[in-house]
């Protein structure tokens, strides 16, 4: 019996919608995905899932701002949270300040709604009680920090491609049925099961499902390295601090060297983080204009255990407390850094690595390769990054296309260096000076030894 045309046609739409359906959950998993990287790269650092720490536990958090009748106002919230308890219009604002004894949550202007509702998804989809018995899985710290973002987008491309993919054929179905249904020449499809139907069909057109199928391989295959490859790389990534500093204050309008604060940067492998000292050498007279900014200074004199209204001129308590400040970047085990090696020996501006801190009006932040590529000295040296910044890609980027000057006589590291291939290997030297300089791996920067233990 043959299958009428609207039945066929029917068919088709129910399995064009069972496979969106399936789609779009896919995409929500993509989403909630995203929400798990977005969590620990913004909020873990003051927040746990299921309990209370520096801020409140994030649990059931949109559930309890629409108990209190403020759903909508929790992206406000998160997105800047003076604002809105300056505008008057939140009560649940407010309560979850003097609850926190004025604790100031970080702003983050540049979330969305939908990222915001991305992070509370899979905050809430996570199990009470498996926390219970392992620990709370979301108690990350500062060292968990490294997560993309976005590590979730190359997943979301591909669901769309899947989508479109579907719907295409779909359509393309759907044509086909309606001219298969409408001629003679079908007369051997009776008694034949959807699956034996769908076989017949995909050995019809078989070199269309064959290409859809590579199509749809390679872009799983593609898709999965790309994730492979974002492992562990947040750009653009400035978690919160105690205290704010503002760079453009310090290295810019007072003109302040960065190795005046990161003194070790010369000598060690370190660059080091300034000690109380050093803040005070300059704080002691300096207690800041503004109530911003004495608010800030008053954390340090607090470290210090510093009192500027003892005696005349301020006198030290003996009460200290440490400033915990909370690290932006995270060297793995594996590797090897030295930076007094780039700075003394190769002569690198700080900038060049993290960007112009003279312009940046807040802490330190892992600034993305395109901001690297507007620095002056990266631009006179031709070197351009196309790798995420502190990464492997990133600093083997670097050694290629960094030139060094092995014959000036001002490193006496180079000299040496200069001296032992005229002496050993002169073809070498030479080979190295065809191109008209001499790169950091060429001599040797590219050696898996010298960055890995």
């Amino acid at each position: 019996m043959k299958i009428p045309v609207f039945q066929r046609v029917v068919q088709v739409l129910l399995s064009v919608r069972v496979m969106l359906f399936i789609s779009l959950m896919l995409l929500c998993g993509a989403s909630i995905a995203q929400g798990e990287g977005l969590f620990k790269a913004k909020c873990a650092t003051c927040h746990a899932v299921f309990k209370n720490g520096t801020g409140p536990k994030l649990y059931e958090a949109r559930k309890r701002w629409e108990d209190a009748g403020e759903g909508d106002l929790i992206y406000e919230w998160v997105r800047n949270n003076a604002a809105l308890r300056a505008s008057g219009k939140s009560v649940r604002a407010l309560e979850v300040f003097q609850e926190y004894n004025g604790s100031v949550m970080s702003a983050f202007g540049d979330l969305t709604n939908d990222q915001i509702s991305s992070i509370l998804d899979w905050v809430d989809s996570q199990d009470p009680n498996a926390s219970a018995g392992g620990g709370n899985v979301a108690q990350a710290t500062s060292s968990d920090m490294s997560v993309e973002e976005e590590e979730s987008i190359p997943w979301i491309w591909i669901v769309m491609g899947i989508m479109f993919s579907i719907i295409i054929m779909a359509v393309g179905g759907v044509r086909r049925e309606l001219k298969i249904a409408t001629k003679e020449s079908d007369k051997g499809s009776e008694g034949l099961t959807y699956i034996d139907e769908f076989k017949v069909w995909a050995w019809k057109y078989r070199l269309y499902v064959g290409l859809t199928t590579l199509v749809l391989v390679l872009s799983l295959i593609v898709g999965f390295f790309q994730t492979l490859y974002s492992v562990n790389i947040v750009e653009a990534y400035q978690p919160s601090q105690p205290i704010a500093f503002p760079h453009d204050v310090h290295a810019g309008v007072n003109g302040i060297d960065c190795k005046y604060c990161h003194n070790s940067v010369t000598k060690s492998k370190s660059a080091g983080l300034p000690t109380v000292n050093v803040c005070m050498n300059c704080h002691k007279k300096i207690n800041g204009e503004g109530e911003e900014y004495q608010g800030e200074i008053a954390k340090i004199y607090a470290a210090a255990g510093w009192d500027p209204s003892r005696g005349p001129s301020g006198a030290y308590t003996n009460q200290t407390e440490p400033i915990v400040w909370n690290k932006v970047h995270n060297l793995p085990d594996h590797v090897y850094f030295n930076h007094s090696q780039h700075v003394v020996v190769g002569g690198l501006d700080c900038k060049q690595c993290h960007g112009d801190m003279a312009k940046l009006n807040e802490t330190a932040k892992v600034q993305p390769y395109q901001e690297l590529n507007k620095i002056e000295e990266n631009i006179e040296s031709k070197i351009e990054f196309d790798r995420a910044t502190m990464t492997m890609g990133w600093c083997i980027q670097c050694h290629e296309q960094s030139s060094v000057n092995i014959t000036d006589g001002k490193s006496g590291y180079y000299t040496e260096i200069h001296e032992r291939l005229k002496e050993n290997d002169y073809n070498l030297l030479t080979k190295y000076n065809e191109d008209g300089r001499v790169s950091v791996s060429e001599l040797g920067g590219w050696e898996c030894s010298k960055c890995h233990y």
